[in-house]
């Protein structure tokens, strides 16, 4: 039997870098060359529906006791593009409460004052990079675990639920769950093995947008310019000064929700701005869209009609008013937390899971830790021990009924 280990770094091993650009699905065809190594691995496990669609989703089943719920999980296979997936160096450190140098030609260290997360994880052992790529545990370990405790319950035997296993590409790009086949999945209920810090469970979430502001100006000689030039620069950064400053991502936690300029570009004649907007709370969620329309309003009063264009797209809504008539599932993943000896914690996700959408297309689907910390970025890490552990809450949510 493989360990969730050997699963882990082997799986971190494939660039599978999502695109927010493409016009493909997937977004990024290496993707594809996980998804295939997945749907080998489940059939060497005797998963015999195992299998990966046109658009690189894999599905599988280990079939169970046909007496008790069939149970989802699911896990995303792409990583994030806010940081280089390619050439992943991975290896395990004892954590003994020093700094870790991750790279020691660019002296390259992941420190406690700099990550105070790290304090929980004294005497375990970390799996970091060399400080230049992110690792991928987000959401490598979730298909780990995964994988790990299908293995687990097809070599111990003895009753347990069927399991549908789904494994989604471009969840980091707002897109995982686009295509994914919700009836032919065929489970009673799922979990997104998608968290981070050990203990945390997820049944809340932002609602999201995404909104693009484009801002037309008029280009003349320098020279000349006096009461002609309309610097399109210059109005952007004039629309953005006009969003709350306080209601920024480096200045909010918890349930507080934000606008984040992601990107933009620009030259005298056109600039481009692009957003996210989150918030749990819905009604605030809305007032924060109106903001920024009347924000749009007050521009092109000033400059003239046309001048900004603004464009609002809804992305995905709080799942929780879809998981509130099953909390059963919820209570089910608690249980089995506290069981393997897991602090459970309600954690609002500041952020998306392919399960939101889910979960408003009729699976509930509440998301579950992987153990992991410091997504997206070259200081993640994961603690061999945390992922270990999560394979057996797995197991015990499969098999206490």
């Amino acid at each position: 039997m493989q360990s969730v280990t050997e699963r882990f770094l082997r799986y971190v091993s494939f660039d599978t870098q999502s695109d927010e650009t493409s016009e493909t699905c997937p977004s990024t065809q290496k993707q594809k060359r996980l998804a295939a190594a997945l749907v080998e691995e489940m059939k060497q496990l005797g998963i015999a529906d195992a299998r990966m669609d046109e658009y690189g989703y894999v599905y599988g089943t280990l079939p169970g006791d046909p007496d008790l719920p069939v149970i989802g999980l699911i896990a995303h296979m792409d990583t994030s593009p806010d940081a280089s997936g390619a050439d992943v160096r991975a290896r395990i450190v004892p954590y003994t409460g020093e700094d870790v140098c991750l790279n020691p030609e660019k002296q390259i260290f992941l420190r406690e004052g700099d990550y105070p997360s790290l304090k929980r994880h004294a005497g375990k052992h970390l799996i970091v990079t060399d400080g230049t790529t992110l690792l991928g545990a987000d959401d490598k370990a979730g298909i780990a675990e995964i994988m790990a405790a299908v293995e687990m319950l097809r070599n111990q035997g003895g009753r347990h639920a069927t399991v549908k296993i789904g494994f989604t590409p471009d969840e980091e790009v707002g897109q995982g769950a686009d295509r994914f086949d919700v009836a032919g999945f065929g489970a009673d209920y799922a979990y997104t093995v998608d968290g981070g810090t050990l203990g945390e469970i997820s049944y809340e979430n932002f609602n999201a947008a995404d909104a693009r502001v484009t801002v037309h100006g008029l280009n003349i000689h320098p020279g000349s310019a006096k009461g002609k030039m309309v610097n399109s620069q210059l109005i952007a950064m004039e629309y953005a000064e006009l969003l709350p400053a306080a209601q920024r991502p480096e200045y909010t936690d918890g349930y507080e929700g934000f606008f984040h300029l992601t990107q933009m570009t620009g030259q005298v004649e056109e600039s481009v701005l692009h957003y996210i907007v989150r918030d749990h709370d819905r009604r605030n969620f809305e007032e924060k869209k109106a903001m920024m329309v009347s924000a749009a309003g007050f521009i092109n009063e000033k400059y003239g009609a046309g001048t900004l264009e603004l464009s609002i797209r809804d992305s995905y809504y709080n799942m929780r008013q879809c998981i509130e008539p099953h909390m059963d599932v919820v209570d089910r993943a608690k249980a089995a937390m506290a069981r393997v000896g897991m602090d459970v914690v309600d954690a609002p996700t500041r952020g998306g899971t392919d399960g939101a959408r889910l979960s408003y297309q009729g699976l509930p689907c509440p998301n579950l830790c992987t153990g992991g910390e410091n997504y997206h970025g070259r200081f993640e890490y994961i603690p061999v021990e945390d992922m270990e552990l999560c394979v057996k809450m797995l197991v015990e949510i499969l098999t206490a009924f």
